[in-house]
């Protein structure tokens, strides 16, 4: 009795067969799967490398780098390349009085007077072309540089905003045509010492120092100090 229920609940060997098989299947199919992911992993190791070690051949070979030269002259020239960095451009309103007179008469016989509202722009920066090899200081990835002095680069009336607000010529005499010449003269020279006054090349050497640190930053150096 014992013996045939033990028949009968036992299952049939076929059934541990495929039981098997599924799970060694199931083995293989991870097995491969993992093993494409270690070779995809190791290829792109090996092809980094490769890459690698194949640029550092091709430079010992052809003698050429792909990296920057911060050699001093070679930071000196691209400086250099920047020629006239105009930093600061600084617009002025002035109000600039003119005359002729004589001794001899009074004004209002013989003057010549004329009131100038003047509108200019002055543009001031530092002439990097005058870079000196002494003014730049390389060591390793560290570079200290001194930059030339600032200057006015130009100073200018805005004629479309420049205009004569009034003018009073005596009844004795004609308008003189050179006094508005000679009063647009004095104006630009006026405005530029404003400007000075004002701070512009302060502000022009700031700027400078700001734009040549990021180019420094830019050609690789880790330490940059500008002054």
């Amino acid at each position: 009795m014992r013996q045939a229920e033990l028949e009968k609940t036992a299952d049939p060997p076929e059934i541990h067969v495929r039981a098997r098989r599924s799970g060694v299947l199931r083995i293989l199919a991870g097995g491969v799967v993992l093993g494409i992911l270690l070779f995809s992993v190791l290829a792109h190791i090996v092809s980094a490398s490769h890459s690698v070690l194949w640029n550092r051949l091709s430079a010992l070979l052809t003698g050429r780098s792909s990296g920057v030269d911060i050699a001093t002259p070679a930071v000196v020239e691209k400086i250099r390349k920047l020629s006239r960095l105009e930093t600061v451009i600084y617009s002025v309103d002035k109000i600039v009085e003119g005359e002729r007179q004589t001794s001899m008469l009074p004004n209002f016989l013989a003057g010549d007077k004329l009131l100038l509202v003047a509108h200019g722009e002055v543009i001031a920066g530092i002439d990097l072309s005058q870079l000196q090899n002494s003014d730049v200081s390389v060591r390793g990835d560290a570079v200290t540089m001194h930059l030339p002095a600032p200057q006015i680069f130009s100073a200018s009336l805005d004629n479309k905003r420049t205009n004569v607000y009034s003018r009073t010529t005596g009844v004795l005499v004609e308008a003189d045509p050179n006094l508005e010449t000679l009063v647009r003269q004095s104006a630009e020279q006026q405005i530029t010492q404003a400007a000075i006054a004002d701070g512009i090349l302060d502000k022009a050497r700031e700027n400078a120092r700001a734009s040549v640190t990021t180019l420094l930053y830019g050609l690789g150096f880790h330490t940059v100090n500008v002054s």
